[in-house]
């Protein structure tokens, strides 16, 4: 594989910016094996869009040669009040995130996030000599980074270390390429901006699309990324064959919408990533059977009216439980887990 296909792999959906291309192919011209970090905080169940999409995603990288990790962000997850605050459930569910991405990503490296700290003793000096970087009010600008507003009026101390703790992750992973979804832009391109001035180098930013919730609230207005807290607006990878078909069923969908239409987003980012074609089953007098070797192909047939919604969501059903069923009967959540990790 050249330089050029593995930069396209990277850029392929469901990456929606990288920060910079030019960047990425010079790293590859200049390193046969880039380093790659992706962080993740331990809260629950996971479902399509954090581990499918995000799976995918560090495949492609793995694809093209890259030296992907995951990192376990165990002590970020008691900051930002997940879990509970249980340092103990967080790190057994820790463990559940670590089989999950070794089922759907082999050959990827597990870092979690005490185990970095405790082996770089001298991660806290440095933290703190980052932070002397950052003013009081560009922190609070990144707090939605942890599904924080700026405004809000309880912010404990803690979760201000949180934006330079993630920045300083990058550096004693030793990462090339920082990869995550759309929502962690803004610490990557902190991170852009200070490594300099400490000396460090600077990491590819790549970030992919967040998939969307499957439901729309009552005033039309999209309920935002798939989240495990809505019970219908995600699909748990433990999710039956029967759950899904019916959630899918009941995901927003309307003829002839494409933007922010939560089954041509899975189509988009998970389907044709997987399959590389769909085939929508029709009977004959209502068209009769249609393949896509393209989800551009897909979005104006669907786009144009010419694909009934139900088809579209009878057609996303059925690859998704190919694609989800091989990943639950692999995936074990243990008899202490199973009350604990609420599902979606």
């Amino acid at each position: 594989m050249d330089v050029l296909e593995k930069v396209d792999l990277v850029s392929r959906p469901p990456t929606e910016e990288v920060v910079t291309r030019g960047e990425l192919r010079a790293l590859f011209e200049t390193k046969s094996r880039p380093k790659h970090y992706i962080g993740l905080e331990i809260s629950g169940r996971l479902h399509l869009g954090s581990l499918v999409t995000t799976g995918f995603k560090i495949n492609d990288f793995i694809r093209a040669g890259v030296d992907c990790t995951v990192f376990l962000a165990d002590w970020h997850t008691l900051i930002n009040d997940k879990m509970g605050g249980d340092q103990d459930l967080i790190l057994r569910v820790s463990k559940y995130y670590a089989d999950a991405f070794r089922i759907v990503c082999p050959g990827v490296n597990i870092v979690l996030g005490s185990d970095l700290y405790d082996l770089r003793k001298e991660y806290w000096s440095e933290l703190v000599r980052f932070t002397k970087h950052m003013s009081l009010a560009r922190t609070m600008r990144t707090l939605t980074i942890m599904g924080r507003t700026e405004g809000e009026d309880k912010i404990d101390l803690a979760r201000l270390l949180y934006p330079p703790m993630q920045a300083t992750d990058i550096h004693f992973l030793d990462a090339d390429i920082a990869h995550a979804g759309m929502d962690q832009r803004k610490i990557h391109m902190l991170a852009r901006e200070i490594f300099p001035k400490m000396g460090w180098s600077v990491p590819v930013a790549v970030h992919h699309r967040l998939l969307p919730g499957l439901i729309r609230r009552p005033d039309g207005q999209d309920i935002g990324k798939m989240s495990k807290t809505d019970p219908g607006n995600s699909i748990s990878v433990h999710d039956s064959d029967d759950v899904i078909q019916s959630k899918v069923r009941k995901a927003w969908c309307e003829q002839g919408v494409v933007e922010g239409n939560p089954p041509l987003a899975i189509c988009r980012d998970i389907i044709f990533h997987r399959f590389g074609s769909v085939t929508i089953e029709r009977p004959a007098k209502f068209g009769g059977d249609a393949t896509f070797g393209s989800y551009d192909s897909l979005e104006a047939e669907f786009g144009a009216g010419r694909i009934h919604p139900m088809d579209l969501k009878q057609t996303v059903a059925r690859y998704l439980t190919e694609i989800v069923g091989p990943i639950r009967d692999k995936l074990v959540l243990g008899d202490d887990l199973t009350d604990t990790v609420k599902p979606a």
